[in-house]
């Protein structure tokens, strides 16, 4: 066994503790589950139950293809009523309740009351500051944000941001276990709301409507252009790995720089969602859901098996998300060996 692979397989928690069980806290207890880690959920949502199991099901799907290595016992998922019952003697808590400020600081606090004292509380909201998130806290040195990617159980990237009472050990804890778990954790220089992906998404997201209010494309013309082009290419390079090519960043920025003033996009203005406008979002994202002809569940089967082609192929090159695929994988082959 490397010692890098042990070092990652003596990092996974055995038991955590999921606060919310919609789409992000299902991902996350299949993610846990499939590593053989043990799952308490708590979610007072009528169905939560079922809609965890069928993200778990999903999930194990995807495994059987994205990986040749042996996966380790499940570990057991657990529904529980309270959050006490959800947190007391785990290592690790993810809350990923909606985004609703009041009701993440409320649930963290009394989380942060329930859990043992050296116990890990990592939130996966997408946007705010987890200095904000601190604020009720007992022991707010070890919160900070974990930020996942739906499917969280496929996609590897989990931000991490450490708000002002953060210990740089609570940090380091977290990085370790999420690697363990086959992610790779990206870790903010300095607390920003929304942090790095969403800002970048939230950009091009901007752009997409305001071309699609303007009648510049339609909603299927902008899914095809990101689809067929960069949105491939990005997986691979990310904006700037190739910026420069053979001549270098800081000529091509020469070259090209001047043209970031042109008014080519709408930057951060965004278009008045005016009922005329979201009924021609609607209509032609409707249509084009119903060209597929598939479900909800069938995309989402889709996607999946799409994501796992990818990392299959980027696996191939041990590049980008398949070297972090690659490494997990290491550590799942050396658990039986």
């Amino acid at each position: 066994m490397s010692k890098s692979s042990k070092r990652l397989r003596e990092r996974l928690p055995r038991t955590v503790g999921l606060l919310g069980g919609g789409t992000i806290g299902g991902g996350w207890a299949a993610r846990f589950v499939l590593n053989g880690v043990d799952v308490r959920v708590y979610d007072p949502a009528p169905g939560a139950v079922d809609r965890v199991q069928g993200i778990l099901s999903g999930a194990r799907r995807a495994y059987q293809r994205l990986t040749q290595a042996p996966l380790p016992t499940e570990g057991a998922l657990t529904v529980v009523k309270t959050v006490g019952d959800a947190v007391r003697d785990v290592e690790l808590v993810q809350e990923s309740v909606p985004e609703r400020l009041e009701l993440k600081q409320q649930l963290l606090a009394a989380a942060s009351r329930a859990a043992a004292p050296e116990a890990l509380i990592c939130s996966s909201t997408s946007g705010f500051r987890p200095s904000l998130l601190q604020a009720e806290m007992d022991h707010p040195e070890r919160l900070l944000v974990a930020h996942p990617f739906d499917p969280v159980y496929l996609l590897p990237l989990v931000e991490l941001c450490a708000g002002q009472g953060t210990s740089p050990e609570t940090l380091a804890r977290a990085a370790d276990i999420y690697r363990a778990l086959g992610m790779h954790p990206l870790a903010l220089r300095k607390e920003v709301d929304g942090f790095i992906a969403n800002r970048l998404q939230q950009a091009m997201w901007r752009e997409a409507l305001w071309l699609v209010n303007d009648d510049v494309a339609t909603v299927q013309d902008i899914d095809d252009a990101v689809r067929y082009s960069f949105g491939l290419r990005r997986a691979i390079i990310g904006p700037f790995r190739m910026g420069g090519g053979a001549t270098g960043m800081r000529r091509y920025m020469e070259q090209w720089g001047p043209t970031l003033k042109w008014p080519l996009t709408k930057f951060t203005d965004v278009p008045e969602l005016t009922d005329p406008f979201l009924e021609r979002l609607a209509e032609q994202s409707d249509a084009q859901v119903k060209k597929d002809n598939l479900t909800i569940s069938e995309i989402e089967t889709k996607r999946d098996e799409c994501l796992v082609a990818i990392l299959e192929g980027l696996r191939a090159q041990r590049y980008g998300a398949g070297e972090t695929l690659a490494l997990w994988e290491s550590t799942l082959l050396d658990r039986v060996r």
